[in-house]
């Protein structure tokens, strides 16, 4: 594994400390795995300030938007009926740099699959 991405729907379980994702997360430090968060996922879970949402996005690194980040994401929304653009960056992102990614949202990252079958998806 290169690296792991984290959706919308890992963040909440981080947040509401599920097992499985606190256990993912903190091997995924100890392993010393780099772990990225999209900009755009950031946007999507952000609420307002809580220290548990400060402390979580200072254990993981944020994505910054690219060229080549949007043209293929734009180019998934193009050919995958009824993806949004967050689930399409965040697959986008995963593909670029290898990555697994870690989601609460099989179906809707699942039907992005057929634009980025490299893209390995495990639930939380």
């Amino acid at each position: 594994m290169m690296g792991a991405t984290y959706d919308t729907g890992m963040l909440i379980a981080l947040e509401r400390r599920k097992q499985r994702a606190m256990a993912v997360h903190e091997w995924l430090a100890e392993e010393r795995i780099p772990t990225t968060v999209p900009w755009i996922v950031v946007a999507e879970f952000w609420r307002g300030r809580t220290d548990r949402r400060d402390a979580i996005l200072r254990s993981v690194d944020i994505g910054v938007p690219s060229i080549a980040l949007a043209k293929s994401a734009g180019h998934a929304l193009a050919t995958v009926p009824h993806a949004t653009i967050v689930d399409a960056i965040v697959m986008a992102s995963a593909a670029l740099r290898g990555d697994v990614v870690y989601t609460s949202d099989m179906d809707d990252l699942g039907a992005l699959q057929q634009h980025f079958p490299g893209v390995r998806l495990l639930a939380v």
